[in-house]
Protein backbone atom coordinates (compact mmCIF):
# COMPACT_ATOMS: atom_id res chain seq x y z
CA UNK A 1 0.00 0.00 0.00
CA UNK A 2 1.27 3.45 -0.91
CA UNK A 3 1.64 5.72 2.12
CA UNK A 4 4.18 8.25 0.85
CA UNK A 5 4.44 10.35 -2.29
CA UNK A 6 7.94 11.57 -3.16
CA UNK A 7 8.28 14.45 -5.61
CA UNK A 8 10.97 15.93 -7.78
CA UNK A 9 10.85 19.75 -7.94
CA UNK A 10 11.85 21.21 -11.32
CA UNK A 11 9.49 19.96 -14.01
CA UNK A 12 7.03 18.63 -11.42
CA UNK A 13 6.25 21.45 -8.99
CA UNK A 14 7.74 24.29 -11.03
CA UNK A 15 8.08 24.49 -14.80
CA UNK A 16 11.72 23.92 -15.69
CA UNK A 17 12.25 25.29 -19.21
CA UNK A 18 15.30 27.53 -19.72
CA UNK A 19 14.13 28.34 -23.25
CA UNK A 20 10.88 29.64 -21.80
CA UNK A 21 12.79 31.68 -19.24
CA UNK A 22 14.88 33.31 -21.95
CA UNK A 23 11.88 33.94 -24.15
CA UNK A 24 10.23 35.78 -21.25
CA UNK A 25 13.38 37.88 -20.98
CA UNK A 26 13.18 38.64 -24.73
CA UNK A 27 16.69 37.35 -25.37
CA UNK A 28 17.47 37.01 -29.11
CA UNK A 29 17.73 33.48 -30.49
CA UNK A 30 21.49 33.57 -31.13
CA UNK A 31 22.17 34.78 -27.61
CA UNK A 32 19.89 32.09 -26.20
CA UNK A 33 22.13 29.47 -27.78
CA UNK A 34 25.16 30.97 -26.04
CA UNK A 35 23.43 31.11 -22.65
CA UNK A 36 21.97 27.62 -23.00
CA UNK A 37 25.41 26.22 -23.76
CA UNK A 38 27.39 28.20 -21.22
CA UNK A 39 24.93 28.01 -18.30
CA UNK A 40 22.59 25.05 -18.54
CA UNK A 41 24.82 22.89 -20.71
CA UNK A 42 28.07 23.50 -18.88
CA UNK A 43 29.74 21.66 -15.99
CA UNK A 44 28.93 24.30 -13.38
CA UNK A 45 25.21 23.53 -13.18
CA UNK A 46 25.63 19.92 -11.95
CA UNK A 47 28.52 21.09 -9.77
CA UNK A 48 26.05 23.43 -8.01
CA UNK A 49 23.64 20.55 -7.53
CA UNK A 50 26.47 18.50 -6.03
CA UNK A 51 27.24 21.32 -3.60
CA UNK A 52 30.75 21.80 -5.02
CA UNK A 53 30.35 25.45 -6.03
CA UNK A 54 27.93 28.28 -5.34
CA UNK A 55 25.78 30.11 -7.86
CA UNK A 56 28.01 33.14 -7.42
CA UNK A 57 31.02 31.05 -8.45
CA UNK A 58 29.05 29.69 -11.40
CA UNK A 59 28.16 33.19 -12.51
CA UNK A 60 31.77 34.34 -12.29
CA UNK A 61 32.89 31.42 -14.48
CA UNK A 62 30.07 31.92 -16.98
CA UNK A 63 30.73 35.65 -17.33
CA UNK A 64 34.32 34.88 -18.24
CA UNK A 65 33.08 32.87 -21.23
CA UNK A 66 30.28 35.03 -22.62
CA UNK A 67 30.00 38.51 -24.17
CA UNK A 68 29.58 41.35 -21.70
CA UNK A 69 26.16 42.21 -23.18
CA UNK A 70 24.86 38.93 -21.71
CA UNK A 71 26.18 39.40 -18.18
CA UNK A 72 22.91 40.77 -16.75
CA UNK A 73 20.87 38.01 -18.39
CA UNK A 74 23.27 35.40 -17.01
CA UNK A 75 22.89 36.81 -13.51
CA UNK A 76 19.10 36.53 -13.73
CA UNK A 77 19.25 32.96 -15.05
CA UNK A 78 21.81 31.74 -12.54
CA UNK A 79 20.78 33.58 -9.38
CA UNK A 80 17.05 34.12 -9.88
CA UNK A 81 15.75 31.46 -12.29
CA UNK A 82 12.88 30.71 -9.90
CA UNK A 83 11.45 34.19 -10.56
CA UNK A 84 11.10 33.19 -14.22
CA UNK A 85 9.56 29.79 -13.49
CA UNK A 86 5.82 29.31 -13.04
CA UNK A 87 4.10 26.67 -10.90
CA UNK A 88 2.93 23.54 -12.67
CA UNK A 89 -0.85 24.11 -12.80
CA UNK A 90 -2.86 22.09 -10.32
CA UNK A 91 0.01 20.52 -8.44
CA UNK A 92 -0.26 22.60 -5.26
CA UNK A 93 -3.93 21.62 -4.97
CA UNK A 94 -3.12 17.95 -5.63
CA UNK A 95 -0.48 17.98 -2.89
CA UNK A 96 -2.91 19.61 -0.47
CA UNK A 97 -5.48 16.90 -1.16
CA UNK A 98 -2.92 14.14 -0.69
CA UNK A 99 -1.87 15.64 2.62
CA UNK A 100 -5.50 15.91 3.76
CA UNK A 101 -5.94 12.24 2.89
CA UNK A 102 -3.09 11.28 5.20
CA UNK A 103 -0.20 10.65 2.85
CA UNK A 104 3.37 11.55 3.63
CA UNK A 105 4.65 14.24 1.24
CA UNK A 106 8.39 14.37 0.53
CA UNK A 107 10.81 16.13 -1.82
CA UNK A 108 13.85 14.53 -3.47
CA UNK A 109 15.50 17.07 -5.74
CA UNK A 110 18.74 17.73 -7.56
CA UNK A 111 19.20 21.34 -6.46
CA UNK A 112 21.83 23.69 -5.09
CA UNK A 113 22.30 24.89 -1.52
CA UNK A 114 20.36 28.04 -2.42
CA UNK A 115 17.22 25.89 -2.46
CA UNK A 116 16.23 27.08 1.00
CA UNK A 117 16.03 30.68 -0.17
CA UNK A 118 13.13 30.04 -2.52
CA UNK A 119 11.52 26.77 -1.41
CA UNK A 120 8.96 28.52 0.78
CA UNK A 121 7.75 30.54 -2.22
CA UNK A 122 6.81 27.43 -4.18
CA UNK A 123 3.05 26.72 -4.00
CA UNK A 124 2.41 23.54 -2.03
CA UNK A 125 5.74 23.61 -0.19
CA UNK A 126 3.97 24.05 3.14
CA UNK A 127 2.57 20.51 2.92
CA UNK A 128 5.91 18.70 2.72
CA UNK A 129 7.04 16.53 5.61
CA UNK A 130 10.72 16.53 4.69
CA UNK A 131 13.27 17.23 2.00
CA UNK A 132 16.44 15.70 0.62
CA UNK A 133 18.45 18.07 -1.57
CA UNK A 134 21.38 16.78 -3.61
CA UNK A 135 23.78 19.63 -2.82
CA UNK A 136 23.68 18.81 0.88
CA UNK A 137 24.23 15.10 0.20
CA UNK A 138 26.97 15.40 -2.42
CA UNK A 139 25.18 12.99 -4.72
CA UNK A 140 22.74 13.37 -7.62
CA UNK A 141 19.78 11.36 -8.81
CA UNK A 142 19.78 8.75 -10.26
CA UNK A 143 22.54 7.46 -7.95
CA UNK A 144 20.94 4.86 -5.67
CA UNK A 145 22.54 6.48 -2.62
CA UNK A 146 20.22 9.49 -2.65
CA UNK A 147 17.06 7.37 -2.80
CA UNK A 148 18.31 5.26 0.07
CA UNK A 149 19.08 8.47 1.97
CA UNK A 150 15.48 9.71 1.91
CA UNK A 151 14.21 6.29 2.97
CA UNK A 152 16.60 5.90 5.89
CA UNK A 153 16.49 9.51 7.08
CA UNK A 154 12.73 9.58 7.44
CA UNK A 155 12.12 5.92 8.26
CA UNK A 156 10.20 5.23 5.04
CA UNK A 157 9.63 1.77 3.59
CA UNK A 158 10.47 1.62 -0.11
CA UNK A 159 7.44 -0.53 -0.91
CA UNK A 160 5.15 2.13 0.60
CA UNK A 161 6.56 4.95 -1.55
CA UNK A 162 5.85 6.18 -5.05
CA UNK A 163 8.20 8.67 -6.70
CA UNK A 164 7.59 10.98 -9.65
CA UNK A 165 10.16 12.86 -11.72
CA UNK A 166 10.11 14.39 -15.17
CA UNK A 167 13.39 12.63 -16.02
CA UNK A 168 13.01 8.92 -16.91
CA UNK A 169 16.47 8.08 -15.57
CA UNK A 170 15.54 9.49 -12.17
CA UNK A 171 12.30 7.51 -12.05
CA UNK A 172 14.29 4.41 -12.98
CA UNK A 173 16.65 5.09 -10.08
CA UNK A 174 13.72 5.05 -7.66
CA UNK A 175 12.54 1.74 -9.09
CA UNK A 176 16.03 0.31 -8.61
CA UNK A 177 15.88 1.44 -4.97
CA UNK A 178 12.70 -0.59 -4.46
CA UNK A 179 10.11 2.18 -4.74
CA UNK A 180 7.29 2.44 -7.21
CA UNK A 181 7.87 5.29 -9.66
CA UNK A 182 6.59 6.92 -12.82
CA UNK A 183 7.59 9.73 -15.15
CA UNK A 184 5.75 13.00 -14.57
CA UNK A 185 3.85 14.09 -17.70
CA UNK A 186 1.52 16.74 -16.29
CA UNK A 187 -0.97 17.04 -13.47
CA UNK A 188 -3.83 15.05 -15.00
CA UNK A 189 -1.53 12.15 -15.86
CA UNK A 190 -0.04 12.37 -12.36
CA UNK A 191 -3.49 12.01 -10.83
CA UNK A 192 -4.32 9.04 -13.09
CA UNK A 193 -1.08 7.31 -12.15
CA UNK A 194 -1.80 7.71 -8.44
CA UNK A 195 -5.40 6.52 -8.72
CA UNK A 196 -4.25 3.46 -10.64
CA UNK A 197 -2.11 2.63 -7.61
CA UNK A 198 -5.03 2.99 -5.19
CA UNK A 199 -3.97 6.40 -3.88
CA UNK A 200 -6.90 8.50 -2.65
CA UNK A 201 -6.87 11.83 -4.45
Amino acid sequence: MIRNIIFDMGGVLRVWDPEEFMEAMKIPADDRKILMREIFGAVEWPMQDLGLITEEETLERVRARIPERLHCAAEKLVLHWEDLSRPVPGMADAIRRLKENGYGIWLLSNASKRHGQYWGKIPGSEYFDGLVISAFEGVLKPDLTIYRTILSRFGLKAEECVFTDDMPANAAGALAAGMDAFVFRGTEDFLRELRARGVRI
